[in-house]
């Protein structure tokens, strides 16, 4: 059930669950994430960065289309910070149901004309539009990006920015990290910030550096206004942890090699989905 994402995190706003998002870059995380989606009844993300597109080319993107129509829940498919109107394009053309453009590192009035300029462009295709306000850091082994310093959101800028743009939702710095966390470091997030944010603003907000923050935390976000929570960290080590020890095992063949790996990143996603709240809520959207 493809659907873009203003629709998809209505329903969750109403009822006050997060959705996840899980940055996809080959066809066995796509299945994990679709299956587990699947098993739990949950609505889902799958979200690619530009990086990713580029590696895996715009027929990846028509396969996700195809899991997600033919999936018995609600599927997004998210472009993850897009920073450039090519980048925004080229996913409208590929089938991309909703996309970020990531403007956070200009000053405000560039962020607004630029953002702006891309939800007119999305919105005639159908196509809804995240963007950010304040920068989310960066840690170990991030794909996508991040500041050195994190900026948190101003509340009051944030109510202009999206009176001025019209975005759909919106990514807010609330002490996060994109990557993993080092040893001793555990991320604290500024939930009464968020609480101030989402005071002043009627739309879904999105939680972006999602993998190594307390579970608590996460889900007191939820309940103040975080409908969307991207998760990619997380995810890709349990994969490839266990695919390191399937590797000095000695198997070598991709059917068998692959199997524990996908197993171990299947429950990652489960226990987000569970954390999250969303799981059942597929019926809902009936």
């Amino acid at each position: 059930m493809l659907m873009n994402m203003k629709d998809l995190l209505s329903v969750a706003q109403q009822h006050k669950f997060g959705v996840g998002a899980f940055n996809i870059a080959s066809a066995e995380f796509a299945r994990v994430v679709i299956d587990a989606a699947e098993k739990m009844r949950s609505p889902v993300i799958l979200e690619v960065h530009p990086d990713e597109h580029d590696f895996t080319g715009d027929d990846f993107i028509y396969y996700l289309r195809e899991l997600a129509i033919k999936a018995t829940v609600p599927v997004v498919i998210h472009l993850d910070h897009g920073q450039t109107l090519e980048q925004i394009m080229r996913a409208i053309r590929t089938g991309y149901t909703s996309v970020m453009i990531d403007a956070s590192a200009l000053p405000l009035e560039e962020n607004i004309a630029i953002t702006r300029r891309v939800t007119d462009v999305a919105h005639a295709a159908g196509i809804s539009v995240e963007a950010e306000l304040g920068t989310i850091g960066v840690a170990q082994g991030s794909g996508e990006g991040g500041h050195a310093e994190i900026l948190y959101t101003d509340p009051q800028q944030a109510e202009q920015f999206v009176n001025e743009t019209g975005v759909d939702t919106l990514a807010v710095a609330i002490g996060t990290s994109h990557g993993l966390y080092p040893a001793g470091k555990q991320p604290k997030l500024d939930i009464e910030r968020l609480k101030t944010i989402k005071q002043r603003l009627s739309i879904p907000l999105v939680l972006h550096g999602g993998s190594g923050n307390k579970d608590a935390e996460v889900a007191e976000s939820i309940q103040h206004g975080i409908g969307k929570i991207n998760i990619s960290s997380d995810m890709k080590k349990a994969f490839f942890v266990a695919l390191e020890a399937e590797l000095k095992s000695g198997s070598h063949e991709p059917n068998a090699l692959f199997i524990k790996p996908m197993e171990s990143a299947k429950a990652i996603v489960v226990h987000k989905m569970n954390l999250f709240s969303s799981i059942g809520k597929a019926e809902l959207y009936r």
